[in-house]
């Protein structure tokens, strides 16, 4: 199945911070996306979440990925937030709670084919016993 959307990440550079060391961060779980600087952050676009699903599936967080998604999601996308730091050493670490000192990064996603739910599906799929369970695409 051919998945149409749209990343758009946010990612914080506070004056104490190196920006490359910021972007190499985005660009550890966005591999893909297209970096540019503005002021006082960096936002990258990017069309494929390919990457980032392969580590929720490496890191077996699966479930944890999908409760994040489902609770800011709407019928155009949902949005989720990631530790900084964690995503510098390639680690998904979802920000719940007060955003880290340094500021979170910002993640959201517009789908414009499939729905919402099936793109999930497709990222970050219902598990069983911990496991994938496979659908009937």
């Amino acid at each position: 199945m051919i998945h149409r959307i749209d990343v758009r990440v946010v990612a914080p550079v506070r004056d104490t911070e190196v920006t490359d060391r910021v972007a190499d961060a985005v660009r550890n779980l966005f591999p893909n996306a297209e970096l540019s600087e503005e002021p006082g952050q960096l936002v990258a676009e990017a069309h494929s979440m390919d990457a980032f699903s392969e580590r929720l599936h490496e890191q077996e967080i699966l479930d944890t990925a999908r409760r994040e998604f489902f609770r800011r999601a709407d019928d155009e996308g949902f949005a989720f937030a990631l530790k900084k730091q964690a995503a510098f050493k390639s680690v998904i670490n979802f920000a719940v709670g007060n955003p880290d000192e340094l500021g979170d990064i910002e993640v959201q996603v517009t789908v414009h084919d499939p729905e919402v739910e099936g793109f999930v599906d497709h990222v970050a799929p219902p598990t069983e016993d911990g496991r994938p369970v496979q659908s009937d695409e």
